[in-house]
């Protein structure tokens, strides 16, 4: 059985959740977990190396550079294939949103 994954912060829901191409057929459609999007946020738009980005994520540095590694797979496909990408899903917390939090079995609960 394979290990739970461990949850990652992001600093916002994105406002917009979709990028459809412009004057072209799409070809398809692509899925981003908001996870990825966090880790090209952090990592090319805010100009963050990984381990400062990745202590934002509280995750692994190792970690991160896998998923900033799909997130520039997945936007590579969209760009060059002309498809639709999707922002949605993962496993994620909002930041600062004032919830504490404990370890309780196998999740984590908001007091």
């Amino acid at each position: 059985m394979p290990r739970p994954k461990k949850i990652r912060f992001v600093s916002a829901y994105p406002a917009i959740a979709a990028f459809v191409p412009h004057g072209i057929p799409v070809s398809g459609e692509v899925s981003m977990s908001l996870e990825e999007l966090e880790a090209i946020r952090l990592s090319d738009f805010e100009n963050l190396d990984q381990e400062t980005a990745a202590g934002m994520m509280e995750i692994s540095r190792h970690t991160f550079g896998r998923i900033l590694a799909n997130a520039r797979s997945i936007i590579a496909e969209a760009l060059v294939t002309g498809k639709a990408m999707k922002i949605e899903g993962g496993v994620y917390e909002l930041r600062g949103m004032g919830a504490r939090r404990r370890r309780r079995g196998r999740g984590w609960q908001s007091l």
